[in-house]
C-alpha cells in the first residue's frame, strides 16, 4: 500500500496565522498605550492622579467619593472576609438593606475585583487604575473590532490610533472617568459588534453569547444602549453586503438574537434583581427632556469642551476627519460610504429628539447627563472612519469634503459658550497633524509612514489630554469634591472598631458625614445610605422620625438621637463637633436588643410631627414639644426640628451649626444642641435667616432610661446574625409584636417556632412578627425579590447555551455518518486527511478569500 507524503501546506498554515495576527497585536497594544499615556499624563498634569506627591487635588468628585468609592470599600471588606453582611444583605448601611441589586449595579465588573489586591486605604488609587484599564481594554476591543470588519494589512498600526480615539472619547474622558461602571459599555459596545459579526459568519456560537452575558452582567445599563447601537451595525452590515441572500441575511439575525437572548438570560440572576430592586427604590429626579442647542452639540466634537448636559462626541480631530471623509471617498463602494454615513447622521439626530431620547434610555430621562448612550455615536464615527481609511488612503476630493465638513461644524460651534481658549488652537493643529500624516501615509515608505504614525498618534494624545484635563480642572470647578484616606478616616474608622459590638449593638460613624456611605467607608453598622436603589421605605420610615436626606431623597443621612438609637439598637456612635474637628465616640448607657416586643394594640401610624413618631416607635412619651420663644426645661436634651431650613442654627453664645434642608433636594435632620440650662438666652436658639417653622424636642433622659430598661427586659434573650437573616430567642410568652430594628424592605419572610415562612410584617417601617403567646424562636430571612425567578430564567438560558454548544459536534457527527462509504475504505477521512472546509469571509475585506 502506498505511503502518503505530507503535504507541505499544512505546517505552514500555524506559521502564516501567526505571522497575521503579529500586527494586529501591535496594533492592539498601541491602542493601550496611547489610552496609557493621553489619561495618565492629563490627570499628572491636572493634579488629580491619586499617587503621591502627584495628586494636588481630590479626584473624588461628585458620586464617585460619594457612592462608587464607598461600594468599592465595602467589595474589599467582603473580599477579605470583614464586611458586616453578604452578597445577599448589607448590615452596614440604612440599618439593613440589599446588597445584590448594588452589586449588579456598581461592582459586577470584572475589573473590580482588583480592589482586593490594593490596601484598604488606597481604594481611590484603585478605583483609578481600574478606570485607566478599561479604558484601555475599550480601545484594544475597538482595535480588534475594526480589523475584523476590515482586515487592511498596510494600515494595521492606524486601526490601534483609532481603537485610541474611541476610548479617549469625550463621553469617556469628561463624564465616564468618575463614573467608572459605565466604562464597561464602552467595552461592550465593540465587543457586541463582534458577536454579530461572528453570528454572520456562523463563527463561535459559544463564546458570542457569554460575551453578551458578561456585558450585561458588568452594567446592565450602558450594555442595554451598546446592544441597539450593536443592533444597527448588523442591520447595516447586512444591508451592504451584496454576497449574503435573503435566506442568509434572516439566518444572521436570527443567530444574534439568540446570542442575545441567552446571554441576557444568563445575567438574568443578577438582571431581575437590579429591576426590582428599583421599583421598590426611593424616585429620583424626574426630568423632562429638553434638547441641546445644535451650536452647543457641534462644539462638544471639538477638543477643549466641558458640560455637563450635552454630549461628548469628542474623538480627536485625526478620527473625525477620516469619518468626514467617507461619504467623499469613491474607492469606497458607494452603498457602503452613504450606509456609514447616514447611520451616523441618524443616531447623532435621534439624540435631539424626545421619542428615540426615551428609547435609549429604556424610556426613562435618567438623572443628571440626558446623553449617556454618546458613545455609541463615538463608536460608530470611528468605524466609518475605519472603512474610509481601509480602502486606501482618501485622495484631494475626501479630504477636501471632509475638511469642508469640519469647517462647517467648527464654524456653528463658534455659536457656543462651551469654547473654551484651546479649542481652535488644539483643533488647528490636530487638523493639520492629521492632513499632514495621510499625505504622508500616500507615500508609502516604512520611515515615511512612521513620521506619520508619530502624527496622528502624537495629536490624538495631545488632544485628549488636554481635553481630560480641562474637564478635571471644570468638574473640581463645579461639583462637590470628597477627601481621599487621611487621618481623618483613620481616627473615625478606629474608633468604629473599638466600639464594634455587633449583632450586640450597632455602631454609627455619625451625622457629620466625609461622605454620604460612611458606613461602608469607615465600618459600623449606620443608618447612612447613598444609592440609586435606596429603599423607599427606608427614606419614609427615617424622614418620619426626623432624619435629613440630600440627593431629592436618595442619600439617607444618620439620625444623630438618642430615641432613634434606641429603635435601631446603636449602642456607640463617632461624633464630630465641627468640620475637620476631632471625632469622639458616645456609648449609650444601654441598648435593646436588635428583635423588641411590642404589647398587643391596634396598629399604629405615623403622623406629621417627628417627635411624637418616634414615641410611637419607642412605645413611650419622652417628649415636651416647644417654641424656639419657649425653650426646653432645665436638664432636658434640646433638639431642633428644621426641615426646609438652609442657613445656620445656634445656641445662646455657642458655635453655629450649618443646616442644608429646602425641598425637594434637601431636607435637614434633627440637630442635637446638648442639654438645656433652663430659661435664658444662653439656651435660647437663633436661626439665620429666622424660620417660623421650627420646632423644638425636650428630651426627658429619665422617661428614655425607663422605655429602654422595659425594651430590654421584654426583647430577645439571644440574637444571631448571618450573611442573609436573623435568628432570635424571646422569653417563654411573649405576646403582641415582635419588632425587628431594620427597615421592612421587600424581601424578608419569617417563621416562628419553625412554622411555615410567611413575607414579613410592618411595624411603623420595621419588620415585624405577630406573636401567639408561645413564642419561643423567631427567624427571618432575607432573599432579593427577582433572585428566585431570574435564577429560574438563567437556569434556563445555560440549558439552551448547552443545546447551541452540543448542536454544532452533533451536526458534524451526523453528516459524517450520512456521508461515510460502504463500499471503499479508500476515502479521504479513512485515510486520516481531513476534508478541506471552505473559509470563513470576512465582510468587505479587500484580500482575496
Amino acid at each position: 500500500m502506498p505511503t502518503l507524503e505530507a503535504a507541505p501546506a499544512l505546517p505552514v498554515a500555524p506559521v502564516r496565522i501567526a505571522a497575521a495576527r503579529r500586527p494586529r497585536t501591535r496594533a492592539a497594544a498601541l491602542s493601550a498605550l496611547i489610552t496609557f499615556l493621553a489619561v495618565c499624563g492629563a490627570d499628572a498634569v491636572a493634579g488629580v492622579i491619586p499617587l503621591g506627591p502627584l495628586q494636588r487635588h481630590t479626584r473624588s468628585i461628585n458620586d464617585l467619593g460619594n457612592q462608587f468609592i464607598p461600594f468599592h470599600e465595602h467589595l474589599w471588606d467582603l473580599l477579605h472576609g470583614r464586611a458586616d453582611g453578604g452578597l445577599l444583605l448589607n448590615w452596614q448601611s440604612g440599618y439593613g438593606t440589599s446588597f445584590l441589586p448594588d452589586l449588579g449595579t456598581y461592582l459586577s465588573s470584572p475589573f473590580a475585583l482588583l480592589v482586593g489586591v490594593f490596601p484598604r486605604d488606597r481604594i481611590d488609587l484603585a478605583v483609578y487604575v481600574i478606570t485607566v484599564l478599561k479604558m484601555a481594554a475599550a480601545a484594544v476591543a475597538m482595535t480588534v473590532l475594526l480589523l475584523a470588519l476590515r482586515p487592511a494589512a498596510r494600515h494595521c498600526w492606524a486601526a490601534g490610533v483609532l481603537g485610541a480615539s474611541y476610548a479617549l472619547c469625550g463621553w469617556s474622558v469628561l463624564e465616564s472617568t468618575y463614573n467608572p461602571m459605565w466604562l464597561d459599555g464602552l467595552i461592550a459596545f465593540p465587543l457586541l459588534c463582534l458577536v454579530v459579526q461572528w453570528a454572520r459568519s456562523g463563527r463561535r456560537p459559544v463564546v458570542g453569547p457569554l460575551v453578551v452575558a458578561l456585558a450585561w452582567i458588568a452594567n446592565f445599563y450602558t450594555a442595554y444602549m451598546a446592544t441597539i447601537g450593536a443592533g444597527l451595525v448588523l442591520l447595516l452590515l447586512l444591508f451592504v453586503d451584496r454576497e449574503t441572500d435573503a435566506r442568509g441575511r434572516v439566518r444572521a439575525v436570527l443567530v444574534a438574537a439568540r446570542s442575545v437572548a441567552i446571554g441576557i438570560g444568563l445575567s438574568a440572576p443578577v438582571l431581575f434583581t437590579i429591576y426590582l430592586g428599583t421599583k421598590h427604590a426611593h424616585p429620583g429626579w424626574v426630568r423632562e427632556f429638553q434638547p441641546v442647542s445644535w451650536p452647543d452639540y457641534l462644539a462638544r466634537t471639538l477638543p477643549g469642551t466641558y458640560s455637563f448636559s450635552s454630549p461628548a462626541v469628542f474623538l480627536g480631530t485625526g478620527a473625525l476627519l477620516l469619518a468626514c471623509t467617507l461619504a467623499f471617498h469613491r474607492a469606497v463602494p458607494r452603498r457602503e460610504r452613504y450606509a456609514w454615513t447616514g447611520l451616523a447622521l441618524a443616531v447623532a439626530v435621534s439624540f435631539q429628539w424626545k421619542p428615540t431620547h426615551l428609547a435609549w434610555h429604556a424610556f426613562a430621562t435618567p438623572n443628571g447627563s440626558p446623553y449617556r448612550q454618546t458613545f455609541v455615536l463615538c463608536g460608530i464615527l470611528v468605524i466609518a472612519a475605519w472603512i474610509s481609511l481601509s480602502y486606501g488612503i482618501p485622495g484631494r476630493r475626501a479630504l477636501l469634503g471632509g475638511g469642508g465638513v469640519l469647517a462647517l461644524i467648527a464654524a456653528g460651534a463658534a455659536f457656543s459658550e462651551l469654547i473654551s481658549a484651546w479649542t481652535y488652537p488644539l483643533f488647528a493643529l490636530g487638523l493639520a497633524a492629521a492632513v499632514g500624516a495621510l499625505l504622508l501615509m500616500r507615500r508609502g515608505r516604512r520611515g515615511i509612514v512612521i513620521t506619520a504614525l508619530a502624527l496622528l498618534a502624537g495629536a490624538q494624545i495631545a488632544q485628549a489630554g488636554v481635553t481630560a484635563a480641562y474637564g478635571d480642572q471644570q468638574r473640581a470647578a463645579r461639583m462637590d469634591g470628597y477627601p481621599a484616606w487621611s487621618a481623618e478616616h483613620s481616627a473615625r474608622a478606629a474608633l468604629e472598631a473599638d466600639a464594634s459590638g455587633w449583632p450586640a449593638h450597632r455602631t454609627d460613624p455619625g451625622q457629620r458625614q466625609i461622605t454620604n456611605n460612611d458606613p461602608l467607608l469607615l465600618g459600623g453598622e449606620g443608618g447612612a445610605y447613598y444609592s440609586s436603589l435606596t429603599p423607599e421605605v427606608l427614606n419614609r420610615t427615617m424622614t418620619a422620625l426626623g432624619g435629613g436626606w440630600t440627593s431629592r431623597g436618595r442619600a439617607v443621612q444618620s439620625l444623630d438621637n438618642p430615641v432613634t438609637d434606641a429603635i435601631f439598637s446603636v449602642g456607640a456612635r463617632v461624633r464630630v463637633a465641627e468640620k475637620g474637628g476631632t471625632p469622639s465616640l458616645i456609648r449609650a448607657a444601654a441598648t435593646p436588643p436588635l428583635v423588641t416586643v411590642r404589647p398587643p394594640a391596634p396598629q399604629p401610624a405615623y403622623g406629621s410631627n417627628p417627635f411624637r413618631n418616634q414615641e410611637l416607635l419607642l412605645g413611650a412619651r419622652v417628649y415636651t414639644t416647644r417654641t424656639l420663644a419657649q425653650g426646653c426645661p432645665g436638664g432636658t436634651d434640646i433638639f431642633l426640628w428644621a426641615p426646609e431650613h438652609f442657613g445656620s442654627a445656634r445656641l445662646g453664645q455657642g458655635p453655629a451649626v450649618e443646616m442644608r434642608g429646602g425641598a425637594p433636594s434637601r431636607r435637614a435632620p434633627l440637630i442635637p444642641f446638648g442639654t438645656s440650662a433652663g430659661p435664658g438666652r444662653a439656651s435660647h436658639i437663633t436661626l439665620t435667616p429666622a424660620d417660623r417653622n421650627a420646632e423644638l424636642g425636650c428630651l426627658d433622659r429619665a422617661a428614655l432610661n425607663r422605655a429602654v430598661d422595659r425594651l430590654r427586659t421584654t426583647g430577645a434573650t439571644k440574637v444571631d446574625v448571618s450573611d442573609s437573616g436573623v435568628r432570635a430567642e424571646l422569653p417563654p410568652g411573649a405576646t403582641g409584636t415582635a419588632v425587628f430594628a431594620m427597615p421592612r424592605i421587600a424581601g424578608w419572610t419569617c417563621r416562628v417556632n419553625g412554622s411555615a415562612a410567611t413575607p414579613a410584617g410592618d411595624y411603623l417601617g420595621l419588620v415585624a412578627v405577630p406573636l401567639t403567646g408561645r413564642a419561643q424562636s423567631l427567624e427571618c430571612n432575607f432573599r432579593p425579590p427577582g433572585l428566585r425567578s431570574g435564577s429560574l430564567v438563567g437556569g434556563g438560558a445555560l440549558l439552551a447555551l448547552a443545546g447551541v454548544a452540543s448542536w454544532g459536534p452533533l451536526r458534524r457527527r451526523v453528516g459524517a455518518l450520512k456521508g461515510r462509504g460502504a463500499v471503499t475504505p479508500c476515502g479521504s477521512a479513512a485515510m486520516g486527511v481531513p476534508p478541506v472546509r471552505a473559509k470563513p469571509r470576512t465582510w468587505g475585506s479587500d484580500q482575496p478569500q
